[in-house]
């Protein structure tokens, strides 16, 4: 009995708020019918004027050719002004709706798109090695998304795979004209490999197939040649490659995946590594996936101070297992770095912390949940939307800001995660990977690239923690 009285009243609630929401947006609704008609009167007005005016000009032709054109001009005159009132109308009711809508989502809107531009402008364009043949869906999309990247940022891309597969892909998706334009500019070239390494094959297969793409894609970096290198495909596979071709960095025991997070604060996005590298870790890992997240953080996020945190069950030191308790005990003697304590799972996306670092294991499970939050969380609220036409206006004001929202919170939107802790830039993407998250992982390594990181990480091999 209790239950239904509880049900009653959270359906009179619901049905309060909707009434309230009907009664807020009702002079919205009201002036956009209102502007709409005066549109469609004043074209019906212009309309009737031009009708009259051909008629009087027929009629004015077979009297005289002097009042003919008197009359002319004069509905021309009478055309503008209508002309003028639909253009008024329009303006007013812009002018009018824009400070009466409520925006609750303003704050989502991101202006990183301006820096963006200002700081690829101001860029030199630099070479990215691409493994052509890695991911789910190679290679169309992922060359798809090359193509469009070469467009957007100052990037030059190499491109790591079978030519003829390369080829007959772009002929499949219309892209041979725009392929050997890029080619002929000297903003693509085409490099010739083997086969991929396979998604369920041994990352330790990079050792016997040397020609296999992401060996030679990683060749590119180490020669030189490339200033960082990007693959859809094995990511056990791309970071064995990055060990064996370009070396771990002096110091560091395992590299660890770092993907970005987004939290309340769009402007703060959090680095959570390891997210997959290495599922076994020891408190002496997560010390060095803290020192290499505090200088991504500062290079590449800008900030200047980053605050570290340990994702752990509890805020308190003594909570967590054996691993969590030791680590928090290193951590939080190290000087090197501004350690915040522990980080509950509640608080990854809360703008506390700018690095939670954690174990592979555990890292992989957050990311992989993180996600299918945007998708689900777009179709709550789809299926929440007031129906009816007031409920279509609100949903119209709305569709920019749910868009954004769904931006913020796509995995394709950032593209791809970074290794550290080997010699190079590596981005290593989803498998899944089309081409907006191409487009959004080449932007990630400019961006590394950009920042100058490799030379940042390289003095991490002054630490004394580190040769101790």
């Amino acid at each position: 009995m209790e239950k239904q009285n509880v049900n009653k009243i959270n359906k009179s609630r619901a049905i309060r708020r909707l009434v309230i929401w009907y009664k807020r947006n009702s002079a919205v609704t009201s002036i956009v019918d209102t502007a709409a008609s005066s549109a469609v009167t004043a074209s019906n007005v212009a309309g009737n004027v031009v009708s009259g005016a051909g008629s009087v000009v027929s009629t004015a032709s077979s009297v005289a050719g002097n009042v003919a054109g008197n009359v002319v001009s004069s509905g021309k005159s009478v055309v503008n002004t209508a002309s003028s009132v639909m253009s008024n109308a329009s303006s007013l009711a812009k002018n009018t709706l824009q400070p009466l809508v409520f925006d609750p989502l303003k704050r989502l809107q991101n202006s990183d798109d301006i820096l963006d531009n200002f700081e690829d402008k101001q860029s030199k364009r630099i070479w990215i090695a691409v493994d052509g043949m890695g991911g789910d869906f190679a290679p169309g999309p992922i060359l798809e998304g090359c193509l469009e990247a070469i467009s957007r940022f100052p990037i030059n891309i190499k491109f790591v795979g079978k030519i003829e597969k390369v080829k007959n892909a772009a002929e499949q998706i219309g892209l041979v004209e725009l392929l050997e334009k890029e080619i002929d500019n000297n903003r693509l070239e085409l490099i010739d490999s083997g086969d991929p390494i396979g998604m369920n094959e041994e990352a330790t297969a990079v050792r016997k197939r040397k020609n296999a793409s992401i060996n030679v894609a990683m060749d590119l970096v180490r020669n030189n040649k490339a200033q960082a290198v990007y693959s859809a495909g094995n990511s056990g596979a791309m970071m064995a490659s990055a060990i064996f071709r370009i070396g771990r960095l002096k110091g560091i025991d395992r590299p660890a995946i770092g993907a970005l997070f987004p939290t309340r604060d769009q402007t703060r996005p959090v680095l959570v590594l390891d997210v997959g590298a290495n599922t076994d870790c020891k408190p002496s890992y997560l010390h060095q996936f803290a020192l290499l997240g505090n200088i991504y953080a500062k290079d590449v996020l800008q900030v200047k101070k980053p605050r570290i945190g340990l994702l752990n069950i509890g805020e308190e030191e003594c909570k967590g297992n054996d691993l969590s308790l030791k680590t928090f005990e290193l951590l939080s003697t190290e000087k090197n770095f501004h350690f915040g304590g522990n980080c509950e799972g509640r608080d990854v996306l809360s703008g506390s912390f700018d690095v939670v670092v954690c174990d592979g294991f555990t890292g992989n499970i957050l990311l992989k949940f993180l996600e299918s939050v945007g998708g689900v969380l777009l179709d709550i609220l789809r299926s929440e939307l007031p129906r009816g036409r007031r409920g279509k206006v609100g949903s119209a004001f709305l569709k920019s800001n749910l868009l954004r929202i769904k931006k913020r919170l796509d995995h394709a939107e950032h593209g791809g995660a970074l290794l550290l802790g080997v010699n190079g830039i590596c981005v290593i993407g989803h498998g899944s990977s089309k081409s907006l998250s191409v487009v959004s992982a080449l932007r990630l390594a400019h961006s590394a690239v950009n920042h100058g990181v490799m030379e940042n990480l390289n003095q991490l091999q002054k630490l004394q923690v580190l040769n101790s």
